[in-house]
């Protein structure tokens, strides 16, 4: 194990942490050893530089979508009593990824005219935990590049549409969604901490109410409206002819505007108190998104924590509920 790099909010970054050691900023913007920088370093997937200067850090967050944005990273520690806890949706709180990256997938065949075609291992980095206008980007530009991410954009929704009218209709796919083990029990306990919950997520309202719909029916808790405190989403699809659109397209996770949004507008937490407030993410983009909107981060098991890099970032890494609940005690 050797030292590869010492980024201030963050720390000691060694050789088996996931991290990559860069020259320079993937912009060009940065390099080591010019104007104060003394290290740079990305994620393993290679979704987020760090910018490590003598005392502060920047963060650089890439965009598939033409959109990329520095961040400042603030330091992240956990006081307790625990007064909030943000949640990630899929993955996180419902075992959805299969679902939507078979949509994805479904989309992929209609622009391609090919109902067989089929999403490679490789690609499933790069189809789930961030925005579905990334997704497509990245299926668009590998498999059919003459085809526009709007024109992926149209057929995804029809599936969508379609499958959505059908799980609520209770004649959908059955294995759609299913509530993480443990989960209803959890979140009964934090209610009776009186913690605030918000439940975030980078997809669509519309795929995103019938998933949480779907789990609390299964758990029989009733309406989630009524249960969280906030629930944030990415917003609602831009379509001709409307003037309501999204502004998650082009900040999902890892950029940190969900969950700030959950916890500053939805929960009412003050910045300074963001070290009583924490984050549970099961994938790197959500795991990146919480550290750089000042929050600990627990990772939870079954996403692409350790695949991604990011392990480093988590405060805590749990593989259950019952284990994140001994953490937040």
């Amino acid at each position: 194990m050797a030292k590869i790099a010492d980024i201030p909010c963050i720390g000691i970054i060694n050789d088996n942490d996931g991290f990559v050691p860069l020259q320079k900023c993937s912009d060009g913007q940065f390099a080591v050893g010019r104007d104060g920088v003394k290290a740079i370093v990305a994620t393993g997937d290679k979704k987020v530089e760090f910018i490590g200067f003598e005392a502060h850090t920047l963060a650089y967050v890439k965009s598939a979508m033409g959109y990329p944005a520095y961040y400042p990273v603030h330091p992240v520690k956990t006081e307790k009593p625990i007064k909030a806890v943000l949640m990630d949706l899929d993955g996180t709180s419902v075992r959805s990824e299969h679902f939507w990256i078979w949509i994805i997938q479904q989309t992929t065949a209609s622009l391609l005219g090919n109902p067989k075609f089929e999403l490679e291992e490789s690609d499933m980095p790069f189809v789930s935990g961030h925005s579905v206008s990334e997704h497509l980007k990245y299926c668009t530009t590998k498999y059919c590049p003459g085809k526009t991410v709007e024109e992926a954009r149209t057929y995804y929704f029809e599936h969508t549409h379609r499958e959505m009218k059908a799980i609520l209709d209770g004649k959908g796919r059955q294995d759609a969604f299913t509530p993480s083990p443990y989960l209803k029990e959890f979140l009964l306990e934090l209610k009776a901490m009186k913690v605030k919950i918000g439940l975030v997520t980078s997809g669509l309202y519309e795929k995103a109410y019938p998933e949480i719909l779907s789990a609390f029916r299964q758990l029989d808790m009733g309406d989630p409206l009524d249960f969280y405190d906030a629930i944030i989403t990415a917003g609602f699809p831009m379509r001709k002819g409307t003037s309501v659109g999204t502004l998650g397209e082009l900040s999902p996770k890892p950029h940190p505007w969900l969950y700030s949004e959950t916890a500053r507008v939805g929960l009412g937490m003050e910045f300074a108190d963001r070290h009583s407030v924490v984050g549970i993410e099961d994938s790197g983009a959500g795991v990146a998104a919480i550290f750089l909107a000042g929050f600990s981060v627990i990772g939870f098991g079954g996403g692409n924590i350790n695949e991604s890099g990011t392990r480093r970032l988590c405060s805590e890494y749990c593989e259950t509920f019952q284990d994140v609940l001994k953490v937040l005690k």
